[in-house]
């Protein structure tokens, strides 16, 4: 039973991992396998193995190129600060960014798109651009070409992917006591995103394992209950 219960955690998270393969800047979910303490009566060094989804691949994605004015990839080892449905600072590498009708920048998700002033608000524009260093800049609307104006920079900053936790709600968040530095310079690359970086063949490879390995104990848990049936009609012929 423990067998069958780790193949089936262990489907959960690659069958995640496959939905999510051509998710903007996702990032594949890593198994691990623990042994833990079997609670109860028993012999005290009794322990079954547990499967489950440990951390992530921080690994960058290939890059897709656009040439759409609000897609940025991001550079390696560096996180787009957005508001989470918490109020608080969460982190994302999905750069497929949108203005919606109030003028807020906002993910693919929806969650507000953090600049150095707060949440990034934008008046009416006939043109927008984000620079590599994640300056962002618009044409006023009724404004002439050449009348380019700077409102703010993306809040990017460079986070190891070992300090960041992944939420449910797909958005990271710092470990403890980790802290976020912002990063200078060369951020991002504009007109381009950030491919999820599952490797969809090797995920297809381990679903079909962790099947087989889940039937496998199904069948051995099927052996055991038909041997015992069998040897409680001895004892009853006995």
């Amino acid at each position: 039973m423990t067998g069958a219960r780790q193949a089936w955690d262990a489907q959960t998270a690659v069958s995640h991992n496959i939905a999510n393969a051509s998710t903007v800047g996702f990032k594949a979910a890593l198994l691990n396998v623990e042994s833990r303490e079997v609670s109860g009566d028993g012999f005290h060094t009794r322990v079954h193995a547990q499967a489950r989804a440990a951390g992530f691949d921080a690994s960058s994605g290939h890059l897709m190129h656009t040439d759409r004015a609000l897609d940025v990839a991001l550079a390696d080892d560096h996180w787009l600060a957005v508001l989470g449905s918490d109020g608080e600072t969460a982190y994302t590498r999905a750069g497929d960014l949108s203005v919606n009708a109030l003028g807020q920048l906002l993910t693919s998700s929806g969650q507000p798109v953090m600049g150095e002033g707060g949440a990034v608000a934008l008046p009416p524009f006939s043109a927008i651009e984000v620079a590599g260093d994640g300056t962002l800049s618009i044409i006023p609307e009724g404004a002439g070409a050449n009348q380019m104006v700077v409102l703010d920079r993306l809040m990017v900053s460079r986070i190891e992917g070992a300090d960041l936790d992944r939420g449910s709600d797909g958005l990271f968040r710092l470990k403890g006591d980790a802290e976020a530095t912002p990063a200078p310079g060369k951020v991002l690359v504009s007109g381009a995103l950030e491919a999820s970086n599952v490797n969809l063949a090797e995920s297809l490879v381990q679903m079909i394992e962790h099947q087989r390995r889940f039937e496998m104990q199904v069948q051995a848990m099927k052996t055991a209950d038909e041997n015992a049936r069998q040897s409680a009609g001895l004892m009853k012929l006995a």
